[in-house]
């Protein structure tokens, strides 16, 4: 499962109704697009593509009618051609600027960040301190990792609006995405501060997950069980939870959380595993492997194939553990884990040269790894 747990917080859509210039749009082409607009304000998409198509019958490339024609597309997440319509109208009207928003939008959509920056900077030449097209660029740079400019971008926007939502929002995960956990939670704190009651719940499992991440888990519990306050059934505080709680070793709490997620989800099987994890560690070996043995069931999962052979381990089925565990190294030969787990059984069964073979064998596929050379030393030493 990823570690990024909530989703991106996105500037809404931009719909804006035209208003025709005197002298040079019709009165039906004026009134149709008034209509249109409306429909796509009422989700009533197709209705309001039927009124921007009958503009261009009256007028080929009239701009109302492409770039009304390109929101309700987009709007209905048809980017591609949404973009079509919009390139249009910039064929004939180059400097539409509700064009040039909307296949920005549409570019930013289909992931095609560069060619949105490149938009956005063209309009940001003539209107350098419009917040919404800032906002945008910054995120759009957050997207392509330039953290430089982003984060220069989403500044600019504080300094013009003291706590901009949007700007508090992607400096938050502008440092999340690079792993700057403290600096991510100053955003976001300062987010929550500025409209405890209102803000968005994401914000409250972000900074969760900003304590996860730096094993502040008890601080992360006060943000997770909040957000569970305002909606009990919510994955992602359920899940923060489940893991802070792992993380203090209260095993039995997350257990409960895990769970919950399974009444909901009973084929996940991530959590599957996370629960055997935990059950293992309690001792409940029988119902630990009852967990592992049905998330390989809905699809192989080594992690809980790695649960099983611990479970062999702990009751003292050295043999089975260690087979089990060189199937795995044959799979994943680069996981310094499972040899560490496979040298212990060796030790258990008394067989000190083995498990000496088994760590330095791990050294031909160029893995460096703290444990497994401590693990050698004191096997050395003792030999």
């Amino acid at each position: 499962m990823s570690d990024e747990l909530f989703k991106e917080y996105e500037i809404p859509q931009m719909v804006t109704e035209y208003v025709p210039e005197d002298g040079k749009v019709s009165a039906e082409i004026s009134e149709l697009s008034k209509k249109g607009y409306q429909l796509i304000k009422d989700n009533r998409i197709d209705e309001a593509k039927e009124a921007f198509s009958k503009i261009l019958e009256i007028e080929d490339n009239n701009n109302y009618a492409l770039v009304g024609l390109g929101d309700a597309e987009r709007k209905q997440g048809k980017f591609r051609s949404a973009e079509e319509f919009y390139s249009k109208c910039l064929e004939y009207h180059p400097n539409n600027s509700y064009a040039l928003f909307g296949l920005a939008d549409c570019y930013k959509a289909l992931n095609q960040y560069h060619k949105a920056i490149a938009i956005w900077e063209q309009y940001l030449v003539h209107d350098d301190r419009n917040i919404t097209v800032l906002t945008r660029v910054a995120d759009a740079y957050r997207k392509t990792r330039d953290f430089k400019k982003s984060k220069e971008l989403y500044l600019s926007v504080l300094d013009m609006e003291e706590n901009n939502s949007y700007a508090l929002i992607g400096l938050g995960h502008l440092h999340y995405d690079f792993k700057e956990y403290r600096d991510a939670l100053y955003y976001w704190t300062k987010m929550l501060e500025k409209n405890d009651e209102l803000v968005d719940i994401r914000v409250l499992t972000s900074i969760g997950n900003c304590h996860r991440k730096l094993k502040t888990f008890d601080k992360g519990v006060m943000y997770f069980e909040r957000a569970l306050e305002r909606e009990p059934n919510n994955f992602y505080a359920l899940f923060g939870l489940a893991d802070c709680y792992r993380g203090m070793n209260q095993q039995f709490r997350s257990i409960e959380y895990w769970n919950k997620i399974l009444e909901m989800d009973p084929d996940n099987k991530v959590i599957l595993t996370r629960a055997g994890d935990a059950y293992r560690n309690t001792g409940d070996y029988k119902t630990a492997a009852e967990y592992y043995t049905k998330a390989i069931d809905i699809e192989f999962d080594v992690y809980a194939a790695l649960g099983l052979a611990l479970i062999c381990k702990g009751e003292g089925r050295y043999e089975e553990a260690a087979e089990r565990l060189q199937g795995l190294i044959k799979g994943d030969p680069r996981n310094f884990r499972f040899y560490i787990d496979l040298s212990d059984c060796y030790i258990k069964m008394n067989q000190k040269s083995k498990a000496l073979e088994t760590l330095k064998g791990v050294s031909r596929y160029g893995v460096r790894s703290p444990a497994i050379a401590d693990m050698i030393n004191r096997l050395e030493r003792e030999a």
